[in-house]
């Protein structure tokens, strides 16, 4: 493998979001500009049954999700641009991986831990009450994701880290049993990429219920902006941009002029309510254009239907010959052979 492989997946949960953006979207569709990189972007779609059980909550996200991401410049003709549910073979390497992980690796897994901690902290005689099979062996699904790709580079925040060191614990088991067949990632962790907060100034999320949508209405950014929470230091009064969920995000999509200019306005004692017409203004300029298409993807979804079809041909002609690979190398398949 000449080149470095990167692989990045969104679940399909919610709407895309301003965080959203700057932490995947953003340094996602610049990479896939690189002819230096091999890379895969996915739909997450299977990830997302361990959330949710509505279907047609699961349906328009998948649509919202991959409007964003070809709205935003997503190039398909060079990266890898597919719907994790189109590749058949990865829920067969997830079974494939599921018997040689270890069930101690995945008692220690993030999301399992904090649910079980939930539970007692509840006071629940059972610490696996409401805990599916779902999400306790989901690191084997993003295990097979990652590594039906031979993807040996993948872009995480630091709280994602541990999934990629399962990959690698559980690709180095297999390949123990069975022979060097599957390559083991790298975490890459860019911290100069944004994490921004939400209104109520906790980090944005869905689970918070405080993020600002990318491509609401402007009336309706408008509306979401004049509702971030700020500090009573009336106008005139020099104020601390560091820490101001204002400043924050207008940094998020500002240049290094921009930025300074706004630090100055901070220093100069700037209103909050001029602040938050300027962080509106600025944003509303960024966002029309790809709003403008998002909404004529979301109009047609046949035309990202045929793009996810088609990045999904692409991606079997990696994963059908891996897998293979794997059924001779385990054992399964033509008795003659």
């Amino acid at each position: 493998m000449s080149k470095p492989r990167y692989l990045t997946g969104i679940t399909t949960t919610g709407t895309p979001h301003l965080g959203n953006y700057v932490g995947a979207i953003r340094p996602a569709v610049a990479s896939s500009q690189e002819q230096s990189i091999d890379s895969f972007y996915f739909l997450a779609d299977y990830h997302s049954l361990i959330k949710s059980y509505d279907a047609s909550a699961l349906k328009q996200s998948s649509k919202e999700i991959a409007a964003t991401w070809l709205a935003f410049g997503l190039n398909t003709d060079n990266a890898v641009f597919y719907r994790q549910s189109d590749i058949p073979e990865i829920p067969e390497l997830t079974w494939m991986l599921t018997c040689v992980a270890a069930k101690g690796l995945m008692n220690r897994a993030h999301a399992y831990k904090a649910a079980v901690a939930d539970n007692e902290e509840h006071g629940e005689r059972d610490a696996d009450k409401g805990i599916t099979m779902g999400l306790f062996s989901y690191p084997i699904l993003m295990a097979a994701d990652i590594l039906m790709f031979k993807a040996n580079k993948i872009p995480v925040g630091r709280d994602q880290i541990q999934h990629v060191e399962m990959a690698r614990d559980i690709a180095a088991r297999f390949n123990h049993h069975f022979g060097e067949h599957l390559v083991l990632p790298e975490a890459v962790v860019d911290d100069n990429v944004a994490v921004l907060n939400g209104l109520d100034g906790r980090k944005m999320s869905k689970s918070y219920n405080n993020t600002i949508p990318l491509f609401e209405p402007p009336k309706r950014l408008r509306k979401l902006i004049m509702k971030i929470k700020t500090n009573s230091l009336e106008p005139g009064e020099p104020k601390q941009p560091d820490g101001c969920t204002l400043f924050q995000i207008f940094r998020a999509f500002a240049t290094a002029e921009q930025t300074e200019a706004v630090r100055q306005l901070y220093a100069d004692g700037i209103a909050w309510g001029e602040m938050k017409q300027m962080l509106f203004e600025h944003l509303d300029g960024i966002l029309s254009e790809p709003r403008e298409r998002y909404e004529e993807l979301m109009a047609k979804p046949e035309i990202m239907e045929d793009i996810l079809l088609a990045g999904a041909e692409r991606a079997r002609q990696y994963s059908v010959p891996l897998m293979q690979d794997l059924r001779s190398a385990i054992g399964l398949g033509d008795l003659a052979k």
